[in-house]
């Protein structure tokens, strides 16, 4: 049975999956109504593919690497995989951390940066990513709180 919805899946490229302090934006050349606005590189996932399997494919073709993947970075609705991306798609997005290859706007997008923690929300986010941005600085917030503490982290 297919899912009610068309699945995309996206990569929050940090530099360690444990405590990021670097977060990789991608700038959208297309469609015209996403052109010019940065985004978590991904996409939309074949029907029949797993979307582990897609989230390693889209991330070699739009920027030439292979990430191990962390943990996946949940969404709002505890009933529903990933994050509302509107009309009827659904975003699932996992942390990744490149061990081959140096990012490269190869497909789909002009430009690439990375953030550093605390500039996260320097760029114009597309609408879709900024919830899923703004969640990750809430964890790294957390991380931060707790490993200061000298509490172990627990995601």
């Amino acid at each position: 049975m297919s899912e009610p919805f068309v699945l995309v899946v996206g990569a929050a490229v940090v530099d360690d999956l444990a405590a990021p302090t670097t977060l990789l934006a991608a700038r959208r050349t297309a469609p015209p109504r996403l052109a010019g606005g940065w985004e978590l590189p991904g996409g939309k996932v074949d029907p029949g593919e797993d979307p582990v399997d897609a989230l390693h494919r889209e991330l070699s073709e739009e920027l030439g690497v292979v990430v191990e993947l962390g943990a996946e970075v949940p969404g709002p609705d505890p009933d529903l995989p990933g994050w509302p991306l509107p009309p009827a798609h659904r975003l699932r997005v996992w942390l990744a951390r490149v061990v081959e290859g140096e990012p490269a706007p190869l497909e789909a997008h002009d430009e690439l940066l990375t953030l550093p923690l605390g500039r996260w929300l320097d760029v114009a986010w597309l609408p879709a990513d900024v919830p899923v941005v703004r969640a990750l600085l809430a964890r790294s917030a957390a991380a931060d709180a707790t490993t200061d503490s000298g509490t172990p982290v627990t995601p």
